[in-house]
């Protein structure tokens, strides 16, 4: 395995969610306290702030609530990123909020987790918040997900209470798809269950939060068999060493890729063969994904930003109709015939909605397909016309070349983001 794939299998991207107060922040700030990751001086920065607000304990949801107005409302309102790491795994975590008026901020933090922890407050059981975000969870086909059971302090570790709730989302998950779920008891704000085995759950036989996060497989989440390469940029140094140099610069999106592999050119449709894959000045003999390389082909083919190398015998589809789930971001609302730039891997087009098939009730999981408008945080099935093919995969098969986003052309800003169907 390559240097850059195998760093990417010891790095671990999670996200949180779950109702408002339900204890995400204070579940990370747990984690980062309890594993030894925090500075000094960030711990006499909560410290502060805790007794500034008159608490009698430090709160360790400060950790995560970087927002002077989340500190002051006591609430997440944008995705509050920390990195730390272990002997066993180094992670990245996306804190994201609760709030429903939140989801775009949500879908934003969970996009590009392997892993999402539901928290779940014992008192209320599984609410329609629980089900708001495992299903979106379910849609961005994040591989696994946790069940934290979280406030169980508050229930007395009633393991009645604890089973009752389990059983419930052991019901949800499987409706919803998900792969690999996990269920942990656990009180964040005493600790219990987070990083040390708690004496409050003798009858909980499972792993700690941290045990789980620092052994949960990897390896099969990544596609590795369909080669997708969208090409950045064409690399010609223009010197005597490198004279009749020409390769092709970008990250690979899925599959291995090997010199001696038959590929295709999009959009040309012309077949060649890799003859070097470079990193720097390293020639490698195989490339993974998330490696950014360059690529050298034994023929002369005329590509440019916004192509793909694809396995010959994998090709994705070439189309400019594509129907996606979107969930949108904008107080303009989308409705059918507005157009838009849309970015997909390397790529951009100018596109039209030709329909919004349905809008998702993600709290009830039924489909209004009254309702042609979505809104802010709306998530809806739509159907596009892109000004020229694109080279697509569905999103349950490829992250990177079954997604896209939605751009407006007069403000620039990012107004939508969609998964292919």
């Amino acid at each position: 395995m390559s240097q850059r794939g195998y760093l990417d299998m010891t790095l671990l991207r999670f996200s949180t969610a779950g109702s408002v107060d339900d204890g995400k922040s204070t579940l990370i700030g747990r984690l980062l306290y309890d594993s030894k990751a925090i500075f000094e001086d960030q711990l006499e920065h909560i410290e502060a702030t805790s007794k500034r607000r008159g608490e009698e304990e430090v709160n360790l949801a400060y950790l995560t609530d970087g927002l002077r107005a989340e500190r002051e409302q006591g609430i997440t309102i944008d995705v509050a990123y920390r990195y730390f790491a272990t002997p066993k795994r180094k992670f990245i975590i996306a804190d994201t909020p609760g709030h429903i008026q939140y989801t775009r901020n949500m879908v934003t933090g969970a996009s590009t987790s392997n892993l999402s922890i539901i928290l779940v407050d014992a008192r209320n059981g599984v609410v329609e918040q629980s089900i708001r975000h495992t299903y979106i969870s379910s849609l961005l086909d994040i591989k696994h997900i946790v069940f934290a059971i979280n406030k169980m302090d508050l229930v007395d570790f009633s393991k009645d209470v604890y089973d009752k709730i389990e059983k419930e989302l052991r019901v949800l998950a499987i409706k919803m798809n998900v792969r690999d779920f996990h269920f942990i008891p656990m009180s964040a704000k005493n600790g219990d269950n987070v990083v040390d085995a708690s004496v409050n759950t003798p009858w909980y036989n499972g792993p700690t939060l941290l045990h789980l996060l620092e052994t949960i497989e990897l390896s099969g989440d990544n596609n590795l068999e369909d080669g997708r390469f969208p090409v950045q940029y064409v690399v010609r140094p223009y010197k005597e060493d490198f004279h009749d140099y020409r390769g092709y610069a970008g990250r690979v999106a899925s599959g291995v890729f090997k010199p001696g592999d038959k590929v295709t050119a999009l959009p040309s449709e012309m077949e060649s063969t890799i003859q070097s894959i470079d990193l720097y000045k390293d020639k490698l003999i195989e490339a993974y994904p998330g490696d950014s390389v360059i690529i050298s082909l034994t023929d002369d083919i005329d590509i440019s930003r916004g192509g793909m190398l694809v396995h010959s015998h994998s090709k994705p589809t070439i189309t400019q109709d594509i129907s996606l789930m979107v969930c949108w971001f904008n107080e303009r609302p989308l409705v059918p015939g507005n157009k838009y730039l849309i970015r997909h891997t390397s790529s951009e087009s100018k596109c039209s909605v030709r329909s919004i098939d349905f809008k998702m009730d993600i709290n009830t999981m039924e489909k209004n397909n009254e309702d042609k408008i979505l809104k802010m945080n709306d998530i809806g099935q739509v159907t596009l016309r892109t000004a020229k093919p694109l080279f697509i995969d569905s999103y349950k098969k490829n992250h990177i070349t079954g997604s896209l986003i939605f751009v407006d052309e007069g403000t620039n800003e990012t107004v939508g983001a969609g998964m292919i169907l």
